[in-house]
């Protein structure tokens, strides 16, 4: 089945309907599973999840996550710390148990026993029913970075120089952004029953093209999600301009 994509004048419009597609799941299944994300594409739909939380609408307490992904090395209490912005911009907000939310440890020397542990909690939780995704510039999702091969499971990887060059907006200065970091692998992204990308601007114009119409290649990582059988792009008319249909 190819990848569904919808295309939106505003973020808000973008925000909002991936707030009903994660709504839809959490209803359907009180204790599901959530794959979530980092950075600025997901926090309009996380403002709303919150929203809809307030509102009564949405009940979190029965709900698992997985983030996709940790820098390394980062203490959890670090602003700059994944675990932190997903404090700060959903879990606090929410009636989620936090023994319920997992992030990959970043401070963690033994990364090899890190990466086989969160697959092993990973394959526990029964697997992700829904993975929310952002996509990099190079087509990267998660920090599966452009490479010669699809990566398969949880790994440390070297994040790119343009990734580290877009990832400065959020610290002091390019050089305290962490150069490594560890990922949910490609394989790990794939088992999840449903994925839902955002995407937002013209920056991500050529990897929402290389995803959707370029070859299939560990080039651009994103590209894998052609294999999967349940896909939502939602973009707005900036990110989807390059789509030829």
């Amino acid at each position: 089945m190819p990848i569904q994509v919808k295309i939106f004048d505003t973020y808000e419009q973008i925000s909002q309907t991936a707030a009903d597609l994660v709504s839809e799941v959490i209803h359907q299944k009180p204790a599901c599973v959530l794959g979530l994300a980092t950075g600025s594409s997901p926090l309009g739909l996380y403002r709303e999840l919150v929203r809809r939380y307030e509102k009564k609408e949405l009940d979190f307490s029965l709900v698992h996550t997985f983030n996709l992904d940790e820098y390394f090395p980062i203490d959890p209490d670090n602003p700059q710390s994944y675990r932190y912005f997903m404090n700060q911009n959903l879990f606090k907000h929410i009636n989620i148990p936090l023994e319920n939310t997992h992030v990959p440890h970043g401070n963690d020397e033994d990364i090899e026993a890190v990466c086989q542990n969160y697959e092993k909690m990973l394959a526990r939780s029964g697997g992700v029913d829904i993975q929310i995704l952002g996509i990099g510039g190079n087509g990267h999702i998660a920090f599966n970075e452009p490479a010669e091969a699809f990566a398969d499971q949880t790994h440390q990887v070297d994040l790119e120089e343009s990734t580290i060059k877009a990832n400065s907006r959020f610290f002091a200065s390019e050089a305290e952004v962490p150069r490594k970091a560890i990922t949910m692998g490609i394989g790990s992204i794939m088992k999840a029953k449903k994925i839902l990308l955002i995407a937002n601007g013209a920056v991500k114009a050529k990897a929402i093209q290389a995803c959707v119409e370029g070859p299939i290649s560990p080039a651009c990582p994103a590209s894998a999600l052609r294999f999967h059988p349940d896909v939502t792009i939602l973009a707005d008319r900036e990110a989807a301009k390059l789509l030829s249909r």
